[in-house]
């Protein structure tokens, strides 16, 4: 990208060319994700080099990543163990998404069983064995 040197962008313009909403931005920054940004005539104005770590936040919450554990990776890169940080990150996130699938394929079995159930009550129905059932 080309800029020109000390360029500063409006609010409204990093969210034109980021693609994510001035309020979004200006969350971040409430939450500590995004350092406070500098003031011209009480107007925020971002330096370019924004760009870049808005893309690592969208990049890491299309992963799975929450905001609290991006702002942990992100402060790890300006402590330059970024890598360590993420690398840690992802054996969770692993882990986490391997009980999830494990999870939607117990939920995909009941349910193409579900698909099949000819049982005139619920209550008599085997899918459903936590139905209390009179005596």
């Amino acid at each position: 990208m080309s800029t020109s040197e000390g360029e500063r962008w409006s609010i409204g313009e990093v969210a034109r060319r980021s693609g994510v909403a001035a309020s979004t931005l200006r969350y971040y920054e409430s939450i500590g994700l995004l350092a406070p940004a500098e003031r011209a005539g009480g107007r925020r104005v971002y330096d370019p080099d924004i760009l870049p770590t808005l893309g690592v936040i969208r990049t890491a919450q299309s992963a799975g990543l929450s905001l609290e554990e991006i702002g942990s990776l992100l402060r790890g890169s300006d402590m330059g163990v970024a890598g360590e940080r993420l690398s840690a990150l992802a054996e969770l996130k692993v882990a986490e998404v391997e009980a999830l699938i494990e999870r939607t394929q117990a939920i995909r079995v009941w349910l193409e069983t579900a698909r099949q159930c000819c049982c005139p009550t619920l209550e008599e129905c085997g899918l459903f064995p936590e139905v209390v059932r009179a005596t």
